[in-house]
């Protein structure tokens, strides 16, 4: 009786292979149990059509909607992903390792040729230990070792592919079937073999990795060309840009040098938008490695000499598929080749653009502002309007720097360097308020840290007090722009008498040439009270204006703030 049940169960899954197989299907998610699946399957049913649940191989169950001819599946797949109404690790499943159906209407012929029967139950755990034992005895090296990366690719194996099934491997086994609803007997049966290694497989052939050899740059690597195409060249990049969805990209990097441009290499690289400001780096004698993530993506690169050149790739991937992420890298990482040949400096046509490397996006800061030093460590005041809300601050784009003190009436931000600086010149504070209508020059980054150095802008100080009455603040005729808010309000002689506030949107448009500075009294207070030694000086006589510029210089800061 034991042989029939199990030959039925042959006959059926035959049946039901081949039927699918003639199916394309677009597998949403997958859930631990049927109850969940019911859950997601009804919720996706009230906003899409052709949801179905079907209980898979590997005891787990799965939200799918079709079955449709592979074309439409692939069109379905593209235009569900961009309307962000299905997960971005969707995938097309042919549907072999799916069994009963727990959700939706596929005609049950498709499933059984005999509807009136009892649907027939494949468990995956009907073999004994002994029988799954005497089934793994079949399985060549590569089988095994392909159960190893299946494995790894769930999240349950750590360790070398060595293709031995050692207390490692066991161990790991014992914890997927654990995880999957099995008895944890670390030893899979033959079911549970094909469904660990078929949900490995429909993922790996979504990504189509092959071979690509590019001669110009000398490098040999596999790409998920599932995913990616060569665009175009732009020394030292070659440029493979997304041909779905997913938005996947590859660089591959080319160009003559030595530790010195590996060096310079790796400063640029982290300009660029395509790594994120979050994660590690690691420079080398020969090689480095730069890894990011923000909300939008998570990048991974790697350069290393290579003789008389510098070779390298860089995977650019969507945030929130970190699986097939790893795997596209982990295949990309293992086949990386290089030869002698290198990319000449003039490969493509560079887009003359100051916001472009190579044709390349330079990250740029979500504000810029101005400040300036106040004492010898390199603590800077600038305005909280600057970085209030800043995932990560800098100064001259280079210190990173933190926020210890700040005046939520005035608007004023003391920020501490992260590592001590050493400023070439620090603001002395005027005892004295200038006379009105003297001559004023306010310092600041007016055009973001496109120029390198601060523009000094002439003016005169119109009043003593707001335009409210308020003491606290200075009006000042001079036109400014909005970067250079929190620089220094220099009288002739190089005191500073205050610093540039924000102009405020309250709804009034005040003349192009009204701008305000809080007083330096206020400013002396203000850091007083925050445990900051302040220079002083009388406002003395004036210094000549390239004096004064050189002064402004060495004391103006660029103020950055990221998200």
């Amino acid at each position: 009786m034991q042989h029939l049940l199990r030959l039925a169960a042959f006959l059926f899954l035959s049946f039901w292979t081949a039927a699918a197989t003639a199916q394309s299907w677009v597998q949403i998610e997958a859930q631990p149990s049927e109850a969940r699946v019911l859950e997601r399957a009804g919720d996706y049913a009230t906003r899409l059509d052709n949801v179905q649940a079907f209980r898979t191989g590997s005891n787990w169950h799965v939200v799918v909607l079709g079955p449709f001819d592979e074309p439409e599946a692939q069109q379905i797949l593209r235009q569900l992903r961009a309307a962000r109404q299905i997960p971005r690790d969707a995938f097309i499943s042919d549907g072999r390792t799916f069994r009963s159906q727990v959700f939706g209407g596929v005609a049950a012929t498709a499933r059984n040729p005999n509807p009136d029967a009892p649907p027939i139950i494949l468990e995956p755990g009907e073999e004994t230990p002994a029988e799954a034992r005497q089934g793994e005895r079949s399985l060549t090296r590569d089988d095994r070792a392909q159960l190893q990366v299946a494995l790894r690719w769930e999240g349950f194996y750590n360790s070398t592919i060595d293709a031995s099934f050692g207390p490692g491997t066991r161990r790991a086994m014992a914890a997927w079937q654990s995880a999957n609803g099995f008895e944890a007997t670390g030893i899979l049966t033959t079911l549970q073999r094909t469904a660990l290694v078929e949900g490995y497989l429909s993922v790996l052939d979504s990504l189509a990795l092959a071979p690509i050899i590019d001669a110009n740059a000398g490098i040999e690597i596999n790409l998920p060309t599932g995913l990616v195409a060569f665009d175009r060249y732009n020394a030292p990049f070659v440029n493979y840009s997304a041909t779905t969805e997913d938005d996947v990209r590859v660089i591959l990097i080319s160009q003559t040098g030595d530790g010195n441009t590996l060096a310079a290499l790796y400063d640029i690289m982290q300009t660029l938008e395509i790594v994120p400001l979050d994660g590690s780096r690691a420079l080398r004698n020969n090689s480095f490695t730069l890894e990011g993530a923000n909300d939008e993506i998570i990048s991974h690169t790697f350069v290393r000499i290579a003789g008389n050149a510098i070779k390298g790739f860089a995977l650019i991937w969507p945030a929130g598929d970190e699986k097939r992420f790893r795997l596209a890298l982990d295949a990309m990482q293992a086949t990386f080749r290089t030869s002698d040949a290198v990319l000449p400096d003039s490969a493509g046509q560079t887009e003359q653009n100051i916001d472009l490397l190579s044709g390349l996006e330079i990250r740029r800061a979500d504000r810029a502002r101005s400040g300036f030093y106040i004492d010898g460590d390199g603590a800077v005041l600038t305005t909280l309007e600057a970085v209030g809300q800043c995932g990560r601050i800098t100064l001259d784009d280079e210190t990173d720097a933190v926020i210890t003190a700040q005046d939520t009436g005035l608007g004023l931000a003391l920020l501490t360097p992260t590592t001590a600086l050493s400023p070439l010149s620090v603001a002395k504070l005027a005892t004295a308020q200038p006379r009105l209508q003297a001559d004023i020059a306010i310092a600041g980054y007016s055009f973001g840290g496109v120029l390198s150095a601060p523009t000094l802008t002439y003016g005169t100080l119109a009043d003593l007090k707001g335009l409210n009455g308020d003491t606290r603040v200075q009006r000042l005729s001079v036109t400014s722009e909005p970067s250079d808010a929190g620089g220094p309000v220099f009288a002739g002689s190089g005191a500073v008498t205050g610093m540039l506030l924000n102009r405020e949107n309250d709804g009034r448009r005040l003349p192009d040439d009204v701008a305000f500075a809080a007083d330096a009294s206020v400013l002396a207070a203000f850091l007083s009270e925050n445990g900051v030694s302040i220079s002083a000086i009388d406002l003395g006589a004036d210094i000549a204006p390239e004096d004064l510029t050189l002064l402004a210089a060495d004391m103006t800061v660029l103020v950055s703030c990221w998200n």
